[in-house]
């Protein structure tokens, strides 16, 4: 494939060009919100996923990007041009959707070169770009076949090559992977991923899938309720969250409410829960305790809590009985019921050992560096948006 057929802008991305910005942007559908005033900006090359529950408005934000709606104020910039009002043909982006919307009487190749065709492209020139599309997703051999002659993988890859061949700027992916089964779901990431490298071009993807989003962008934006709680790269959302919904809705973790009483020691906090129970937290540096209010949500990772059948030395340290024990393979999932009343969940490693029984006597603990101080305030009034 020549290397001119697709734009590789990584050295832009390094100059923080934008190729999408939402400004302010607010959707209303009958007068009810499904996007409240958002600020967004996805710089080129990115692979930039949109994570978040149903019905918070992950989809609607994409397709304002596609041109499938308008929003009712704010501005969407594409490669720096306003183009709220610009209908979609027109706009310099592709989506690919969950459902693939592959044309089933037409084969593989007339499916690809459709969108060419409706542009009067000449056909020397849309044979050559759609065998370039088929050569990209490896799907040269079943050019002749129909969609319903194909699996669900080789839909997702013909898909994917009819929005490649248009050479867009920005691609949009709906949920892109969310009809395949597990197995299939894990190949086709890996594949989302070698074809972003190469291409170089913007991925846009909204997904609920959280470990799909994790191991494929190079950030993402956790959405709630119309507002984006938070926006970073995937260590940055897992390890330091700055929301309880962030820190709950990535992965699993153990939330503690509680208040802070009394004065910090070294880079410690300490945290009193409506129980009693005391946890000692340490100060993050990206989000000192100054910008926090008194009331505060302690976040611990599952994997950072461990178990003992003798007092350890440690920050944190709570004696409870097991509740429940989940064997999941490469780990095992405790629960834990502290005598305090909470309960905490511990993911181990699985090292062959037996599995404690339910009502064991154990010692929960972890350290003050492993917790996460999170406010109890809504991020737009706590942390600035």
């Amino acid at each position: 494939m020549s290397q001119t057929v697709y734009s590789t802008p990584k050295a832009a991305a390094t100059e923080a060009q934008a190729d999408v910005e939402l400004k302010h942007v607010v959707k209303l559908f009958n007068d009810e919100p499904a996007v409240r005033g958002l600020d967004l900006r996805v710089n080129q090359g990115e692979f930039f996923s949109i994570l978040g529950p149903s019905g918070c408005g992950k989809t609607t934000t994409l397709r304002l990007i596609a041109g499938f709606e308008t929003p009712t104020s704010g501005e969407v910039l594409i490669q720096g041009v306003n183009m709220s009002r610009t209908p979609a043909h027109r706009r310099p982006v592709n989506t690919v959707f969950q459902s693939y919307a592959l044309f089933d009487h037409m084969s593989v190749r007339d499916n690809i070169a459709f969108g060419l065709k409706i542009k009067h492209m000449p056909a020397a020139q849309i044979r050559e770009r759609v065998l370039e599309a088929l050569k990209l997703v490896r799907m040269e051999t079943f050019a002749d076949r129909l969609p319903t002659q194909l699996s669900g993988g080789q839909q997702q890859r013909v898909a994917l090559a009819r929005a490649l061949v248009n050479r867009p700027a920005v691609m949009l992916l709906d949920e892109p992977l969310g009809a395949l089964d597990l197995k299939l779901r894990k190949q086709m990431q890996v594949e989302l991923s070698t074809l972003h490298r190469q291409l170089g071009i913007t991925f846009i993807m909204v997904t609920h899938d959280q470990e799909e989003a994790l191991s494929l962008s190079d950030r993402i934006a956790v959405m709630n309720a119309g507002q984006i709680e938070q926006i970073g790269t995937p260590s940055d959302i897992y390890d330091r969250p700055r929301t309880p919904f962030v820190a709950d809705f990535i992965g699993d973790t153990n939330l503690l409410s509680g208040r802070i009483e009394g004065s910090r020691v070294a880079d410690k906090w300490p945290v009193v829960t409506h129980t009693g129970l005391k946890i000692w937290a340490q100060e993050s540096a990206d989000q000192p305790q100054e910008t926090l209010s008194h009331s505060v949500v302690v976040s611990v990772r599952p994997e950072k809590v461990r178990l003992s059948l003798e007092p350890p030395t440690a920050d944190n340290c709570y004696q409870g009985q097991i509740s429940h024990v989940m064997y999941l393979g490469t780990h095992v999932h405790c629960g834990v019921r502290l005598t305090s009343g909470e309960t905490v969940t511990a993911l181990q490693t699985n090292r062959g050992h037996d599995l404690l029984a339910i009502d064991t006597p154990v010692y929960v603990y972890w350290g003050a560096q492993d917790c996460r101080l999170l406010d109890t305030l809504p991020a737009s009034e706590s942390l600035n948006g």
